[in-house]
C-alpha cells in the first residue's frame, strides 16, 4: 500500500509528472544548472508558471534546533542508479531549504559502525535515507527510536519507512517476454557474487527469473548465470564469458541496463547481430537506453529518493513521525535489442 504525505500546494514532483521528466531535471532547469537540453528548461519553466509552482517556504518556519540537513547514506558512490536517487532526493531537499549530506557505507563492518555513529547523529540530521543498505532487526528498532525521521529504498522494516520496488516481479517480466518471444536458452547477468552488504535485490530478480522459467516448464543452465558487477565493464566480461559456451544462450537478462550496455558491446564485436542472433533486455530505463534501443523494464530512480525525502520533509514540517511504505510500479519499454529467435 502506498502512504504519501498529504500537500495543498503544487511540488516540484507535479512540475516533473507535467513535463515528462525527473524532479533532477526540473530543480537543474529552474536553477539554471548545465546539462539541460534548451528546449526542455523552457518546457519545464513554462509547466512551472503554468502550475503556479513556488519552492515550499515551510521549511523556513520549522522549529528552532533543526540543523535543516538530511544524510543520504550508499554503498558505493560510484553507479548511475545511485546518483539518480541522490539526484531525485537533493531536487526536493534543494526546494525545500535543506542541505543533503552523502556518506560512502561500503562493506559489513563500515555499515555497523554507520549506525553506531547514526544513532549519535541528531545534532548533525534531522533524517536519513539508506539506499540498498540491509540493516538487521535490531538496528532498524534502534534507529526507529531515535528523533532522525528514516528512510530505507530498497530494503524493508516494518519499524522504518520504505521506498521498494517489487524486484522478483521486475525479474519475472523481463524473462516472461523473452519466453513470450519463443526463447527457452535465456542467460542471467546478475550483480556480485560475494556481497557484503546483502544487497537484496540481485536475490529477488534472480528470484523472477526462476520463476518464469519455471512457468514455462524449464530449468536454468548454471553456466548461464554470470556476473556483472553492475557495471558496463562487468556487462562487457560477462557477455565474453557466455559467448565462450559450447551452446551460447539466445537471449540475455541482465539485470540493469549498464550491464546489458556492456554486453552489448561484446557481443556486437565479436560478429553478433542483436537482437537477429541475440536478445537482450536490460533493468532500469538510463538514459542512454533510448539512444541504444534497448528494451527494459523501467522504473522512475530519481522519484525513490525523491520520495523518501518527501516524507522526511513533510514529517518534519508537520511534526510527526509516520511510517510510509510504497512500492513503485515498472513498465516493460519493447525496444529493438529483442524479437523472436533465428528472426
Amino acid at each position: 500500500m502506498t502512504s504519501t504525505p498529504p500537500t495543498g500546494r503544487t511540488t516540484i514532483e507535479d512540475v516533473a509528472n507535467a513535463a515528462g521528466v525527473s524532479v533532477a531535471t526540473v530543480s537543474r532547469a529552474l536553477r539554471g544548472l548545465p546539462n539541460v537540453a534548451p528546449s526542455t528548461r523552457d518546457r519545464v519553466v513554462q509547466i512551472a508558471d503554468q502550475l503556479a509552482y513556488r519552492p515550499d517556504p515551510a521549511a523556513a518556519r520549522l522549529a528552532t534546533g533543526r540543523t535543516k540537513t538530511i544524510a543520504i547514506a550508499v554503498p558505493t558512490l560510484s553507479g548511475w542508479y545511485f546518483w539518480q536517487v541522490i539526484g531525485g532526493a537533493e531536487a526536493v531537499l534543494s526546494e525545500t531549504g535543506y542541505d543533503l549530506l552523502t556518506i560512502g557505507v561500503s562493506g559489513d563492518e563500515a555499515r555497523k559502525r554507520f549506525v553506531r555513529e547514526a544513532l549519535g547523529m541528531n545534532r548533525k540530521v534531522d533524517g536519513l535515507i539508506l539506499i540498498d543498505i540491509r540493516l538487521t532487526e535490531e538496528e532498524s528498532e534502534q534507529l526507529a527510536a531515535t528523533d532522525i525521521r528514516v528512510v530505507t529504498i530498497g530494503f524493508s522494516s516494518p519499524s522504518i519507512s520504505s521506498v521498494m520496488l517489487d524486484d522478483t516481479a521486475v525479474g519475472r517480466k523481463a524473462t516472461r517476454h523473452l519466453l513470450e518471444l519463443g526463447h527457452r536458452d535465456i542467460a542471467l547477468i546478475e550483480g556480485l557474487p560475494d556481497d557484503p552488504l546483502r544487497f537484496a535485490v540481485p536475490a529477488r530478480r534472480h528470484e523472477g527469473y526462476l520463476a518464469a522459467l519455471a512457468e514455462f516448464g524449464l530449468a536454468p543452465r548454471p553456466e548461464c548465470v554470470v556476473y556483472g558487477n553492475f557495471s558496463v565493464d562487468g556487462g562487457e566480461e560477462a557477455m565474453g564469458q557466455l559467448l565462450k559456451l559450447e551452446s551460447p544462450p539466445t537471449a540475455v537478462f541482465a539485470m540493469s541496463d549498464e550491464m546489458a550496455m556492456g554486453a552489448m558491446r561484446t557481443a556486437r564485436d565479436a560478429g553478433v547481430r542483436i537482437p537477429q542472433d541475440l536478445s537482450i533486455i536490460g533493468v532500469d530505463n538510463h538514459e542512454m537506453a533510448h539512444v541504444l534501443d534497448l528494451t527494459t523494464v523501467a522504473q522512475d530512480v530519481a522519484s525513490h529518493g525523491a520520495t523518501a525525502a518527501r516524507w522526511i520533509v513533510e514529517d518534519l514540517q508537520n511534526d510527526q513521525c509516520i511510517v510510509y511504505r510504497t512500492v513503485d510500479p515498472t513498465n516493460l519499454l519493447v525496444r529493438g535489442t529483442t524479437c523472436p529467435p533465428g528472426r
